[in-house]
């Protein structure tokens, strides 16, 4: 039985999103960009997860429809997100600049915020599980701030990721090389001569277009005895989204082609031998809820109500995101697998 460990504060997470709520529309057209993308690609069949074979999609959102796999329970996208999905998403069109910190002070205001927490729950984990030295291969790195938050948590941490202006900025911000620039598929090759014992992939499963063969690569090295992910869950923001259409869709749309499942997880760990060892569920479902309902608000020219709402409503998000991660249907799960 995984230990569970619900929730965190969304502290200043609507400051450093204001893209979101200042730029709807263009955030909007960048992911529908992506959704055209996506829809130019060959229909998915098989279930990402276990290879199922899917149905008719179960949902359908900003365009893209997505089949929920009756075996594991994974949510598929209708569309393969295959090697030219990736190529032009994370590659030629350089989706990481969304993502980057525009200096210095910036990037160590995230690190410090987002991913300090997330290196910390590393550390007391296997602090738990008496592991005394920790190599970690963070893989899908960006632009370093999982790897350089271990560092700073005095972890060994080293990265690797395909976009080459992530691994140059994050270089840059780290002050060492601390990232190297791989192709594509190069993730399968790192995985299988790897002698760290701890692989992390925060918020990476989700974007591996070969993720089978990534799986058969951690089931198969041995010096790999735990796992630390990040990924999107199907949740309630699922139904947000779904229900608002003019609104950007940052959870299941852009490079989110599929989601994960409590049942896809589970399956997934079997698979490569491991099992899920522990868990903590921080969904920004309410989040998401509040800026559809302010965006809305504020294009129907009530920005006065907006505000007048977001007093009585932001100081009650983190009890009510509480509800749902405990509900254990929130958007995003980090968890540690273990070998069995």
């Amino acid at each position: 039985m995984a230990e569970k460990r619900y929730s965190k504060p969304f502290g200043n997470l609507n400051s450093m999103k204001t893209s979101f709520f200042e730029n709807n529309d263009g955030m909007l057209a960048m992911a529908d960009g992506m959704a055209d993308i996506l829809l130019a690609q060959p229909e998915r069949t098989t279930c990402k997860i276990c290879g199922s074979k899917l149905e008719a999609p179960f949902l359908r959102s900003h365009r893209i429809g997505y089949k929920k796999c009756d075996v594991c329970g994974h949510l598929n996208s209708e569309c393969e997100d295959n090697d030219e999905f990736a190529s032009k998403v994370y590659v030629e069109d350089d989706y990481s600049k969304n993502y980057s910190a525009s200096d210095k002070e910036a990037y160590e205001k995230r690190l410090t915020s987002i991913y300090i927490p997330k290196a910390q729950y590393l550390k007391d984990c296997l602090d738990k599980e008496g592991v005394k030295e920790v190599n970690i291969l963070d893989i899908g790195a960006g632009c370093g701030y999982f790897a350089l938050a271990a560092r700073r948590l005095y972890m060994n941490a080293t990265g690797i990721e395909v976009s080459p202006s992530e691994v140059e900025y994050g270089n840059k911000m780290a002050g060492e090389d601390i990232l190297t620039q791989i192709g594509l598929t190069d993730s399968i090759d790192y995985i299988k001569n790897t002698d760290c014992n701890v692989v992390s992939a925060i918020g990476v499963l989700e974007h591996l277009t070969h993720l089978k063969e990534n799986i058969e690569a951690l089931r198969e090295n041995k010096n790999i005895q735990y796992i630390y992910a990040s990924v999107p869950m199907f949740s309630f923001s699922c139904a947000f989204e779904t229900a608002n259409q003019e609104c950007y869709n940052r959870h299941m749309g852009g490079t989110h082609t599929h989601l994960f499942t409590n049942e896809s997880i589970e399956y997934m760990a079997k698979e490569m031998g491991f099992e899920v060892a522990y868990e903590w569920r921080f969904g920004t479902d309410i989040n998401d809820l509040y800026r559809f309902l302010r965006v809305s608000m504020e294009k129907n020219g009530n920005k006065e109500f907006a505000d007048f709402f977001a007093d009585k409503f932001v100081p009650l998000m983190d009890k009510l995101q509480n509800v749902l991660d405990e509900s254990d249907f929130s958007s995003e799960l980090h968890f540690i697998l273990k070998r069995v």
